[in-house]
């Protein structure tokens, strides 16, 4: 799979846009905010909820961070009008945190406040090892701040991860909420995990100390290793699709399982999704949306080749990945 990848990146220079664009187009609801309305809508029988991207990330002028707060107002405003099962994921940096963080913590509160009026919660997706802490603080001020509809990704691949799982619940009790994937980004084998199995192995053991610990704990992962390690672990503590045993005050927020979720990305394992669904876990769709599909595309194949493999075998297989 690595030769693949590699083997796709490095003619990615010489690709045809249109081709990118119809690989990407399984994989982002579009161009607007108004596709993403209608892809929601029309999986909304799938017994599934959402997460709504706005594409964009690592602006290089603050002023830019203006277009992600009022491209997110109409987002919220559009769940509501709607009555979409959907709440927001939002990068840090598109609003400013590489350069300004107090710029970037007033335009993230603008958001989360308007969101919290709504009973929607906000996820910070997590980004390079740059941001690691700097989003995990912007996470724990906004909860001092009184707002407890914020979480946030850690990424099963880094060292640290098991001690920001304890260091965020000890601040948090049972309001710490996280989004637990393997982690997309290539980080230097100094600060992270490098083996496909060991990161497995350790996003696996990331899982069991959330759930151990009280916290929610969002299962992003496509891998079956994970899946199957997830489900094996919340049947050996009595958690299942309706009863969360834990002692957990938090456990009746608006748009959430009890004490656990599923997530995936939109286009990948659809099927699976739809099992899991089928058996009363919670599911969730990450809906990416925007103009900036062709970086987003690009950007990921080049940060982690072996998703050029996910994305050759859905072109060469369709019938192995319904959307």
């Amino acid at each position: 799979m690595g030769l693949i990848g590699k083997i796709i990146v490095s003619l990615m220079p010489i690709a045809p846009k249109f081709l990118v664009k119809r690989i990407a187009g399984r994989y982002v609801a579009g161009l607007n905010l108004e596709s993403a309305i209608d892809l929601m809508k029309n999986m909304s029988e799938e017994n599934t909820c959402f997460t709504i991207d706005v594409l964009g990330e690592e602006i290089n002028d603050v002023d830019e961070a203006r277009y992600f707060v009022d491209e997110y107002s109409r987002v919220l405003d559009s769940i509501v009008s709607n009555q979409l099962d959907a709440n927001i994921s939002l990068k840090p940096t598109a609003l400013g945190l590489l350069i300004d963080k107090e710029v970037a913590l007033s335009n993230i509160e603008e958001i989360i406040k308007k969101a919290a009026l709504n009973d929607i919660f906000v996820r910070l997706d997590m980004e390079d090892h740059r941001v690691t802490q700097e989003t995990i603080d912007v996470v724990l001020e906004m909860q001092k701040k009184g707002f407890q509809n914020i979480g946030t990704v850690l990424q099963g691949r880094l060292f640290r991860t098991k001690e920001d799982i304890a260091e965020v619940s000890r601040e948090l009790g049972p309001l710490a909420d996280f989004r637990i994937c393997k982690g997309i980004y290539l980080e230097s084998s100094d600060i992270s995990y490098t083996k496909y199995q060991e990161i497995v192995n350790s996003t696996n053991d990331c899982i069991s100390h959330m759930l151990e610990m009280g916290c929610y704990t969002a299962i992003a992962s496509h891998d079956l290793p994970i899946i199957n390690h997830s489900l094996e672990k919340l049947s050996d503590m009595g958690m299942s699709v309706d009863n969360d045993p834990r002692d957990n005050s938090a456990d009746s927020r608006v748009g959430k399982g009890p004490g656990y979720e599923f997530q995936f990305l939109l286009g990948v394992r659809g099927n699976l999704r739809r099992k899991l669904a089928s058996e009363g876990h919670l599911t969730r769709v990450y809906v990416p949306y925007g103009t900036k599909w062709y970086e987003y595309g690009v950007r990921r194949i080049r940060e982690n080749p072996d998703i050029a493999w996910h994305v050759t075998k859905t072109i060469i297989m369709p019938w192995t990945n319904r959307r």
